[in-house]
């Protein structure tokens, strides 16, 4: 995967921070779907999230379950969210629901071909900071708490989840139709780091 946007990461210009918000929440989504198609995901009742991965590989199976339950609830009501606002700021455009449907969405965000207004490119921006919901920060800690929840303390599992990681950013890559943003090269660098960890704590 190309990393040579990293400097869109913070110019504010506003195609560019749209576009990058967009990236992340596309593979962010497709993360997601791969790992949670996997083993171990009885229905239990919601947990509160944990950010110590060292808790997290501790916790009893039902409630690691109930944690990637809970971490793909906010996924879907923020991805929700996000889309929304966009699918409005199209609508504003003329450009209608079935025109950004599907990997078409994605495809369009990707060619800059649009305008945003004040409003939502402030909320792209805070999406994308250091702290904001898809910023590499919370982003990479995220997906790894996903594999995490579902491998516990099996190393062995962890690099199974570890190659559904990959999988999902190849598969956001043909959803954008070429290199994602800048800021899905340093997400991508910052989950692997964690999963180093990860493994380095289960020698």
């Amino acid at each position: 995967m190309r990393v040579d946007q990293d400097s869109t990461m913070r110019v504010y210009s506003q195609p560019v921070q749209t576009k990058s918000a967009t990236a992340v929440s596309a593979a962010d989504k497709q993360i997601a779907d791969v790992a949670a198609s996997a083993e171990r995901q009885p229905d239990v009742d919601r947990v509160e999230l944990s950010k110590d991965a060292k808790s997290v590989s501790k916790m009893s199976d039902s409630e690691r379950a109930s944690l990637v339950k809970n971490l793909k609830d906010d996924l879907n009501n923020q991805m929700s969210r996000f889309t929304n606002m966009m699918v409005q700021n199209f609508q504003k455009q003329g450009i209608n629901f079935s025109m950004a449907n599907g990997d078409d969405f994605w495809k369009m965000m990707a060619s800059g071909n649009y305008t945003v207004d004040a409003k939502t490119k402030a909320e792209a921006q805070q999406a994308i900071s250091e702290d904001g919901f898809w910023g590499v920060k919370q982003t990479s800690q995220r997906i790894f708490d996903f594999a995490s929840a579902l491998a516990g303390d099996d190393p062995e599992l962890m690099k199974k989840y570890q190659t559904a990681v990959e999988k999902g950013f190849s598969q956001a890559e043909d959803a954008w139709g070429g290199s994602l943003p800048g800021i899905c090269g340093d997400t991508h660098e910052a989950i692997n780091k964690l999963f180093d960890e990860y493994y380095e704590q289960h020698k």
